[in-house]
């Protein structure tokens, strides 16, 4: 099988994990010879305290700083280019991105905007990007995205309402310090839906038609991580190990996706975030045990590799029993961490389904990745079902 594979690997992200390494932030900064940095930062992030616990080593070594921090949830192309031209005017020379994927997505869009000008709409697409950003730091404080790896930025098109993705390798982050101290005061739904979101990155690269056995590695290591510790994650919030093995997970199942790509899970997320406002994580999380089940035929191998993975006993089993078993897993896994079991708690309305699949098979990138290749009316059917849910 390997003899049978080409791929490439670029993710040159310089990695500080830890607990407390949040504070070498400001070495990090002059080490990229940072003289003025926009803070890209999530607009919660003041009211559970931890905005100071960035900007206390950006003070202690008289870093100057600007905030930006109108981030929604789901962000919008106008974002960017409203930071960009708050870096210009301010003469920012690095982009620091603190909070979720959202504020990761902006602050990373904002580096290249700075050095390639025009608008973000400009850079929708693949391979649109010419030059580096200037530098940009990303500081997570969920255990979810992976944003912070990768070589993509996420946006709502306010014109035509569609989600896209900006996607090249300037994108990638120069540097991410992951502290796991920063995701003790998530709640326990906001340690769920990112949770379950790194894990689908990880699932989908694990059963990516592009996977390779570098991707495999990370994407087995962080699927093993967060499936055994987001349930401890969720009841305590507290429990350093679980987080930490949360925010590896998330780091890995980032490497895996700028690595091999996602599949149908996201393409599908898609119109759930663009046209009612799900957050990509929850979209994500809603989406997985349904589409799980459309594909496990394009890759019985791999799903029961995934039940295996998960601590499922499959040794007894034949290879479809197993990869059956990876459909119970990931439901269970959901339930456990209290995420809604099908499209209509979500209130997405069914007669939008129709539209919905059509948006989703555009985002052609994660479809053609996917074990197996979907019809409209294919997708369709899994909205309906998952729209309905498992009784």
């Amino acid at each position: 099988m390997i003899a049978s594979k080409k791929f490439i690997v670029t993710q040159p992200t310089e990695i500080h994990f830890g607990v407390g390494v949040v504070e070498t932030l400001g070495q990090v900064v002059q080490k990229y010879k940072g003289t003025k940095v926009l803070l890209v930062a999530d607009p919660n992030l003041q009211a559970v305290g931890l905005l100071e616990k960035i900007t206390a080593p950006l003070d202690a070594s008289a870093i100057n700083y600007v905030i930006f921090d109108h981030i929604d949830p789901e962000p919008g192309l106008l974002l960017a280019d409203e930071g960009c031209a708050l870096a210009v005017k301010e003469k920012c020379d690095l982009v620091v991105g603190v909070g979720g994927g959202s504020a990761m997505d902006v602050a990373k869009a904002i580096s290249i905007l700075i050095t390639n000008g025009g608008k973000a709409v400009d850079y929708l697409g693949l391979g649109l990007i010419k030059k580096p950003g200037v530098p940009k730091i990303m500081v997570p404080t969920t255990a979810g995205t992976g944003a912070e790896m990768t070589f993509t930025a996420v946006f709502i098109n306010e014109e035509t309402g569609s989600k896209g993705g900006m996607n090249g390798d300037p994108l990638y982050p120069d540097a991410a310090i992951l502290d796991p101290a920063l995701t003790v005061t998530l709640p326990p739904h906001v340690t769920a839906a990112p949770g379950i979101d790194a894990f689908v990155h990880a699932m989908e690269a694990f059963t990516s038609t592009q996977s390779h056995p570098i991707s495999d590695m990370y994407a087995m290591e962080a699927m093993e991580l967060i499936s055994q510790n987001i349930h401890l994650a969720y009841a305590n919030g507290q429990n350093m190990e679980a987080r930490s093995a949360m925010l590896m997970g998330s780091l890995l199942g980032g490497k895996a996706l700028a690595t091999a790509g996602v599949g149908l899970i996201h393409a599908m997320a898609y119109p759930l975030g663009g046209m009612f406002g799900i957050s990509h994580g929850l979209a994500n999380a809603v989406l997985m045990p349904f589409v799980v089940n459309y594909n496990l035929i394009g890759n019985p191998v791999k799903y029961a590799r995934v039940a295996d993975i998960m601590g499922y006993d499959v040794e007894k089993m034949s290879i479809r029993e197993a990869a059956t078993t990876a459909i119970e897993a990931v439901y269970n896994m959901n339930q456990d961490v209290g995420i809604p079991a099908s499209l209509a708690a979500l209130d997405i309305p069914f007669a939008k389904i129709p539209e919905m699949a059509e948006i989703a098979l555009t985002v052609k990138r994660p479809v053609e990745n996917n074990p197996r290749q979907p019809s409209l009316e294919d997708v369709i059917s899994i909205y309906e079902i998952a729209h309905k849910g498992w009784e």
